[in-house]
């Protein structure tokens, strides 16, 4: 069984009328120091844009790739052999949008909305991805778990 999912959201839309703003107003200010300031950030505003576009998450074979895009700066490897269970969950708007530490524990990957997955790691760590598809990103990781649950059995 593979998985590959790409979640779309409308968030990169604010990020880039912020930038386009700034990039309008480094035109518009006489100031050469305030023309550069908002120049080089209105550019970064516009890669943020362009990085939290779309949320990918796709089976590696070894790994899940959990990549934010087009613009590829954030991502994240998880091995399958540190993933202990998976369980979908459903965040609230304290744990938010972004990469961050969540207030509910552990590391949280999300880009829109409050569905998710619930991913529990080797010592005690725990990864909140979020996704429009938890159902099936959720089976997927569970069927992983199972089958190498049923793996180390045999083998012992």
């Amino acid at each position: 069984m593979r998985y590959e999912h790409t979640q779309k959201a409308p968030l990169y839309l604010l990020l880039a009328a912020i930038a386009s703003g700034m990039l309008i107003a480094a035109w518009s200010v006489p100031e050469p120091v305030v023309q550069i300031s908002l120049a080089i950030g209105g550019g970064m505003m516009a890669m943020l844009a362009l990085a939290f576009r779309q949320l990918t998450i796709r089976d590696e074979g070894e790994a899940l790739l959990i990549c934010f895009g087009p613009l590829s700066l954030f991502r994240r490897r998880v091995r399958y052999s540190e993933i202990e269970r998976a369980e979908q969950a459903r965040s609230s708007w304290l744990d938010g949008w972004g990469i961050h530490m969540s207030p509910s524990g552990g590391w949280t990957w999300n880009l829109w909305g409050f569905d998710c997955v619930d991913v529990y790691l080797t010592r005690g760590r725990k990864l909140r991805i979020g996704t429009d598809d938890p159902i099936a990103l959720a089976a997927f990781l569970q069927q992983l778990t199972a089958r190498a649950d049923n793996q180390g059995s045999r083998t012992q």
